[in-house]
């Protein structure tokens, strides 16, 4: 009897499930609340480690794929001070897809969905509820009113995951508020910024607050501002005045970024407490942020792509006992995220410090540096 797996949400992790276990024979649909995948814009650039997006891409069959479309060159990364001054600067070798590769997570997310059936993905099929059923497996509920049922359900839904609650209460902590601006055609129209910017990631770390950028493929600049959450409202964020006011006395050509951008798109990040884990429960389990939310420093995609490279690999390797499979995979993501999620911590908070530039050169110095 086939096993049917139900995934929502056709993000990243979603998708690369979906990709794996089809590729493998086994009966997969992906549900994702959006109508279609040009609805929304995807943000940034990527870095894909090795051990984790990688090997997942690897598992998935899209190696070539994934290296006709990165850019190895975006892996430089420059940090700067307040001032301007170079912190430091990461130049990778020219062609090493051996480290940490950019994408676009739009080119990421085509990828995948170009490399699944149309039956694969329910599209407008956004989640209200799931029910188990007396028998095993789960009764699905949309927005729309329409019904599916599943004997497999894996949430990959996001930071408000609807199936979450269904394994455990995980408050999701306010941890800083991030704004992003979008600098178009920065080669012809701001050819001075583009050449700040180069062909990755910029860091620019002050006080308590980051400014960052990166090269998008296609050749626009991603700026990010990062702020204490407690700083001010959300909302006060929307207006490029009161960023500028944030930057105050920061060389002028850093906060060029600023006022070349379009309009400011401010929006909370949260996280999921480190180390949290829930029971197991027969025939349900969650990857990628809907598992463990981490601050965006470098890892939270890498790790839904892996999370959904383990769990498809233990549900081919016992296609006759699914809950086995879960239970094995939910056991080693835990112990694997616990830290990294630590980690996902320590690197938010360093950057927001009130030494975050010297903090900042530490870290790197010491450790790995996790661009993107």
């Amino acid at each position: 009897m086939t096993t049917r797996i139900a995934i929502a949400g056709g993000g990243l992790g979603g998708l690369t499930l979906a990709r794996i276990l089809r590729r493998n024979g086994l009966d997969a649909v992906v549900y994702e609340r959006e109508t279609n995948r040009a609805q929304r814009r995807q943000g940034g650039m990527l870095d894909l480690h090795a051990e984790s997006g990688q090997h997942a891409l690897a598992e998935a069959g899209l190696t070539e794929g994934f290296q006709s479309r990165a850019r190895p060159e975006g892996e430089e990364h420059r940090i700067l001070d307040s001032d301007g001054r170079t912190l430091i600067h990461h130049v990778p070798e020219p062609g090493d897809f051996s480290g940490r590769p950019e994408i676009d997570r739009g080119d990421l997310r085509d990828l995948l969905l170009d490399s699944l059936p149309g039956d694969a993905i329910a599209w407008g099929h956004r989640l209200a509820a799931a029910t188990p059923r007396p028998g095993g497996g789960w009764d699905l509920a949309f927005h729309d009113g329409g019904h599916a049922d599943c004997d497999v359900l894996v949430g990959a839904d996001g930071a408000r995951s609807v199936l979450r609650p269904l394994l455990a209460e995980l408050p999701l902590s306010y941890v800083a508020t991030l704004v992003q601006l979008t600098v178009a055609d920065a080669d012809r129209r701001h050819p001075d910024l583009a050449e700040l910017v180069g062909p990755g990631n910029l860091w620019c770390v002050g006080p308590s607050r980051i400014l960052s950028a990166q090269r998008m493929g296609d050749g626009s600049l991603r700026v990010g501002i990062s702020v204490h959450a407690e700083d001010r409202p959300v909302a006060d964020f929307g207006d490029k005045r009161a960023l500028l006011e944030l930057f105050e006395g920061w060389n002028p050509r850093l906060t060029a970024l600023i006022d070349a951008a379009g309009e400011p798109e401010p929006r909370r990040i949260e996280a999921t407490p480190t180390g949290a884990r829930w029971p197991h429960r027969p025939g349900l389990t969650l990857i990628g942020d809907a598992a463990h939310l981490m601050p965006p420093v470098g890892e939270g995609a890498n790790q839904a792509m892996l999370d959904a490279a383990e769990l498809a690999a233990r549900l081919v390797a016992a296609p006759g006992d699914p809950d086995a499979a879960i239970a094995a995979y939910e056991e080693a993501m835990f112990a694997r995220i616990g830290p990294i999620a630590q980690m996902s911590a320590r690197i938010q908070a360093m950057m927001l410090s009130p030494t975050a530039a010297e903090d900042t050169v530490a870290f790197f110095t010491r450790e790995p540096a996790p661009a993107g």
